[in-house]
């Protein structure tokens, strides 16, 4: 999604969500210079040569569960929207690519990380002091923003990490996309925040989420060059 396009939504996203825009650009900067400082950072290119033509995206829903007993996924890339990574650890999966803005378990997302996997390190106005705490001790980081982008801080399109996870899938080249664990319904996975134990009510803020991811993927579906498919399961 070029930013041209991926202009209109943010500026909407911003003014329903209540965020600030002054927030995310700082938020991005402060990102790139964390990424300089530490020099372990990577380019689209090298994350390009990652994901294949065939990738299946895991969000964090109450389905992932049981897609994650019932499929086999060896036949194409892994990418985890953030909380997603510790489900598929409990599994014995390693993704390959975990999209995350650091709101999930850290403690799994450093253990795949330290396995191999790459991370796209999402900034926003609301995980600055998460940028500073954990960036530092990541490795194979490709930063993202949703404000403009920088030249080593990119913006692919998407709002959360599930939906941002497929935008970047499309952009760098996979062509079959499999959506895992993308329920959008009344129930929130437990996977989706650290704090939760069990699947939990959608609250109104998740459902607003819900709701732009939702708009973006069918904008995509539309828009883009890959065929987007979804499991759906009955938790």
């Amino acid at each position: 999604m070029r930013w041209e396009d991926w202009k209109s939504f943010y500026e909407r996203i911003v003014r329903e969500m209540g965020y600030s825009i002054e927030k995310d650009r700082k938020s991005a900067e402060l990102l790139r210079a964390l990424l300089l400082e530490g020099d372990d950072y990577i380019l689209r290119e090298e994350l390009e040569a990652v994901i294949g033509k065939k990738a299946y995206v895991f969000g964090a829903g109450p389905s992932l569960e049981l897609a994650l007993n019932e499929f086999d996924f060896s036949d194409g890339t892994l990418i985890v929207a953030d909380g997603a990574t510790s489900a598929l650890l409990d599994a014995g999966l390693l993704p390959d690519v975990i999209v995350t803005d650091l709101d999930g378990r850290i403690s799994d997302i450093k253990l795949a990380n330290d396995k191999g996997a790459f991370l796209v390190v999402h900034a926003h106005g609301d995980n600055m002091g998460k940028l500073t705490s954990y960036v530092p001790f990541l490795s194979r980081i490709l930063g993202t923003t949703q404000a403009e982008p920088l030249d080593i801080v990119y913006n692919f399109g998407g709002f959360t990490d599930g939906d941002r996870a497929v935008f970047l899938a499309e952009e760098l080249g996979a062509r079959e996309i499999i959506l895992v664990g993308f329920d959008f319904g009344e129930v929130v996975g437990k996977w989706s925040k650290p704090g939760l134990k069990e699947h939990a009510p959608v609250w109104e803020s998740k459902r607003k989420k819900f709701k732009f991811a939702q708009e973006l993927l069918e904008w995509l579906e539309k828009n883009g060059r890959a065929e987007i498919r979804y499991i759906k399961l009955s938790p």
